[in-house]
C-alpha cells in the first residue's frame, strides 16, 4: 500500500511540473520580449507551437503509453519536456523559443494519459477516483504556485536561470520514478503478462480505428470538444478581461488569480474522495460517477453571474465555484474512462479526448476574440455556464451505464 501513495504522490508531481513548466514562460515573458524583442505576435507563434505539439502527442502519447506501460511512458514525457524547459534558458530568439516551445507540448502531451495509465495499474478500482483526484489535482497546484515561484527565482538567478531550475528538477523526477518497480506488489500480473498483454494488443493503426468506433470513446471525445474552450478561455482571458470591463490592475490580478486555482486543485481531490465514498456505500459505479457529475455541472451555472457581477471579490469567488466545479467534473470524468476502457486503452481515450480539446481550443480562441470584439464577453460567459449541463445530458444519454467494455 505504501508504494501505491508514493506512486500517486509522484503522478501529482508530474502534472504538478507539467502546469508549473508550460507557465512560467507567461510570466517571465515580460522580460523575455524586452531583452530579445519579441512581439505580441512572435509570442502568440510561440504559444500555439506548444498547442500543436501538445494536440499531436496527446493522442499518440495516450496509444503508446498504453503500449509500454506507464513506468517507460511517463518517464519519455517528463524527460523530454524537462529537457525543452531547460533548453528554454539558451534560446536567443522565437524561433528557438517556437521550437522548444512545440517540444514541451510534444512532452507534456503524455502527462495526463501517463499519469491515468499509473492509476488504472497501480490502484484498485474502489480507490480510483481518489487517486485521479490527487494525481490530476497536482496540476492545479502547480498553477497556484508557478507565479510567485517564477518571480523569486527571476530576482535570484534572473529568467534564464528559471528554466534552469524547473527543467532540471524534471529531470530528478524521472530518476526518482525510474526507480520505482515494474509491476505492482501483489499483483496478478507478472512482467511476463505485460508483455503478453503487449504483444496481443493490435497494430497502432487498428488499435485507433477500433476505438474511433467506439460509441463511448466518441462521446469522451466530443465532450472535451464542447468544454476544453472554457477552461483556455479562463487561462487566456479572465485578466484581460477584469483589467478592460472592471479596471482591476494586474498587481491585483496576479495577488487574487491563484484562488480559484487552489479551489481547482482542492476540488480533484474532493471530487474522488466523494464519489469512492459513494460506491463504496451504494456499491453502483454509475450512481457514484455520475452523481458528482452531475452536480458539478449545475455549479458550473456561477460562471454566467460573472457579467453582472461589479466587485473583484464577487468575480473571484464566482470563478472559484467555476473552477471548483469543472475539479470536480474532470476527476470522474477519466476517472469514468478508466471504468469503462481499463489498463489496455485508458490512456488511448484520454489521448484522444485531450487532442479533441487542443484541437477545439485552437480553433474556437480566435473566434473568443471576435466576439469580444464585435459583442462582448457576454455569451462566452453564457457558453461557460451551460455547456457543462448540455454534455452531462448528452453523457448520461449515450452512456446510459457506466461499466468496463475493455478488461
Amino acid at each position: 500500500m505504501k508504494i501505491i501513495w508514493m506512486v500517486i504522490l509522484m503522478c501529482a508531481l508530474a502534472t504538478g511540473l507539467s502546469f508549473l513548466d508550460r507557465q512560467v514562460l507567461s510570466i517571465s515573458i515580460l522580460k523575455i520580449k524586452r531583452e530579445l524583442s519579441i512581439n505580441d505576435t512572435g509570442y502568440g507563434i510561440i504559444n500555439t507551437s506548444f498547442l500543436v505539439g501538445y494536440a499531436i502527442m496527446f493522442t499518440l502519447g495516450g496509444i503508446l503509453i498504453d503500449r509500454f506501460g506507464s513506468r517507460k511512458g511517463l518517464a519519455f514525457s517528463v524527460a523530454l519536456w524537462s529537457a525543452a524547459t531547460f533548453m528554454h534558458g539558451l534560446a536567443d530568439n522565437l524561433y528557438e523559443f517556437a521550437l522548444l516551445r512545440f517540444i514541451l507540448g510534444v512532452g507534456e502531451g503524455g502527462a495526463f494519459p501517463g499519469v491515468i495509465k499509473a492509476v488504472v495499474e497501480w490502484v484498485p478500482r474502489k480507490n480510483r477516483a481518489l487517486a485521479n483526484g490527487l494525481a490530476i489535482g497536482g496540476s492545479a497546484f502547480g498553477a497556484v504556485i508557478a507565479p510567485p515561484l517564477t518571480v523569486a527565482l527571476m530576482d535570484s538567478v534572473g529568467w534564464r536561470g528559471v528554466f534552469f531550475v524547473v527543467g532540471g528538477a524534471g529531470i530528478i523526477w524521472t530518476l526518482i520514478w525510474l526507480s520505482f518497480p515494474k509491476v505492482k506488489p501483489g499483483n496478478s500480473g507478472t512482467n511476463k503478462e505485460s508483455r503478453n498483454n503487449r504483444t496481443d494488443m493490435p497494430p497502432l493503426r487498428n488499435q485507433l480505428l477500433n476505438l474511433l468506433k467506439s460509441k463511448e470513446a466518441g462521446i469522451f471525445i466530443l465532450i472535451r470538444f464542447l468544454l476544453d474552450p472554457i477552461i483556455y478561455f479562463y487561462m487566456f482571458w479572465i485578466p484581460k478581461f477584469l483589467n478592460e470591463t472592471r479596471g482591476v490592475s494586474l498587481e491585483i490580478i496576479g495577488n487574487l488569480f491563484w484562488i480559484p486555482y487552489l479551489a481547482l486543485g482542492v476540488s480533484n481531490i474532493f471530487g474522488g474522495f466523494v464519489s469512492d465514498i459513494v460506491l463504496k456505500k451504494t456499491g453502483d459505479l454509475n450512481f457514484s460517477r455520475k452523481t458528482v457529475m452531475g452536480f458539478a455541472a449545475l455549479l458550473t451555472a456561477a460562471a454566467i453571474f460573472v457579467r453582472y457581477a461589479d466587485s473583484v471579490g464577487v468575480i473571484i469567488l464566482l470563478l472559484s465555484l467555476a473552477f471548483f466545479a469543472h475539479g470536480l467534473w474532470i476527476t470522474n470524468y477519466i476517472t469514468s474512462i478508466g471504468d469503462i476502457f481499463g489498463k489496455n486503452s485508458s490512456s488511448s481515450v484520454v489521448g484522444l479526448s485531450g487532442t479533441a480539446g487542443a484541437l477545439s481550443s485552437l480553433i474556437v480562441n480566435p473566434f473568443m476574440g471576435v466576439i469580444i470584439c464585435r459583442f462582448s464577453y457576454n455569451p462566452l460567459w453564457i457558453y461557460a455556464g451551460v455547456m457543462y449541463s448540455v454534455a452531462f445530458i448528452i453523457f448520461t444519454s449515450a452512456i446510459p451505464s457506466i461499466k468496463s467494455i475493455h478488461n
